[in-house]
């Protein structure tokens, strides 16, 4: 048996669909899981024991390209030329899942002639998809519960996402990069790729990392290539206290550097999606976002928020002007948290 899970865009979502893998998993033990996911998801997937295979889905956001969708969809079918889309007499997955809620996202596993279609419903996917599900946003507040609902009627405990992480990689992190081995850090994640509203200020950063940087216990700055420049300036404002990482490392050593942290400090982001699946003490920062929705799936989780009357507002930017949510959140108060975490 296998199975087809089309999963989302961004890295956080596709760490809140494991739990969905394994419920699959578990109810077919012997099944093959392959996942189609964007490229800069393949290392989350890899680090996932629930995924057997991963194929690369090569459309970028909002890109159509049907000639495209449906030459993937036979590759992935593996059947004859001459075969149409919807006949089952030869195919290779039993069932697709498709996580995403876009007409599109529906077209390969289509194409693919793949004989269950599960989804939610969405624009235009009548035809697409044939197992429905219409979406109970008061019974599934959670993001992570409305994935594994596709799965079937939800058990008392969802099987917590978790990312694979060995000491031979740790290590092998530390030297790419040219990090001490020995160190016990407390990384922050500065970046949010949605927007500066869910972005703690750098200043911000800056004071936390003078505050509880020691020489066993440094401050690293993780992130991509998009958040250089806040962790450039960061570091200028903590003044040696905090080493700036953004853009150095793969997401694999971003991964394993995390693995090894002391603690995490991050914003509302696949990298805080990362730590907790990694089950490292963690602050999470909460502004413009909801931790109803994705919160982070962790006992060693503390979630700070303000809990503002006009937040959550899901905005890319703060439409007040003011930004207190974020910026009422002070260094002292999570410094606390950090110096009480065991």
């Amino acid at each position: 048996m296998k199975i087809l899970v089309v999963a989302p865009s961004w890295i956080g979502d596709t760490i809140l669909a494991q739990p969905l893998l394994a419920l699959l998993k578990r109810t077919n033990p012997d099944a093959r899981i392959e996942v189609l996911a964007a490229d800069w998801s393949a290392p989350l997937l890899a680090r996932m024991a629930e995924v057997d295979a991963v194929s690369i889905n090569p459309f970028k956001h909002g890109e159509f390209n049907p000639g495209a969708r449906f030459a993937l969809g036979r590759r992935l079918r593996g059947n004859a030329a001459g075969a149409v889309p919807g006949d089952t007499a030869s195919h290779n997955y039993s069932a697709a899942y498709v996580l995403p809620n876009s007409w599109k996202s529906a077209l390969v596993p289509f194409f693919a002639g793949i004989p269950r279609r599960i989804g939610y419903h969405g624009e235009a996917r009548y035809l697409l998809l044939n197992e429905r599900h219409r979406l109970d946003v008061a019974r599934h507040p959670q993001l992570v519960q409305r994935y594994a609902a596709l799965a079937g009627p939800l058990p008392a405990s969802l099987p917590p996402p978790h990312l694979s992480s060995t000491h031979e990689q740790q290590q092998a992190a530390r030297r790419a990069l040219d990090l001490p081995l020995d160190a016990n850090p407390i990384i922050f994640c500065p970046g949010a790729e949605y927007g500066p509203a869910k972005r703690w200020p750098a200043r911000h950063f800056a004071a936390l990392a003078q505050l509880v940087a020691t020489p066993q216990n440094p401050v690293w700055l993780i992130g991509s290539a998009k958040d250089d420049a806040v962790g450039a300036e960061i570091a200028t404002l903590a003044q040696g206290t905090a080493l700036n990482l953004c853009g150095r490392s793969t997401l694999e050593q971003a991964i394993d550097l995390i693995a090894t942290a002391r603690a995490v400090v991050s914003n509302d982001s696949g990298l805080m999606h990362v730590a907790a699946a990694l089950d490292r003490p963690l602050v999470a920062l909460y502004g413009s976002s909801s931790p109803t929705y994705t919160p982070p799936l962790s006992a060693h989780a503390k979630i700070v928020s303000r809990n503002l009357p006009c937040s959550p507002c899901f905005k890319r930017e703060c439409p007040l002007g003011h930004f207190d949510c974020m910026n009422g959140i002070t260094p002292q108060q999570v410094a606390e948290i950090l110096h009480a975490a065991p």
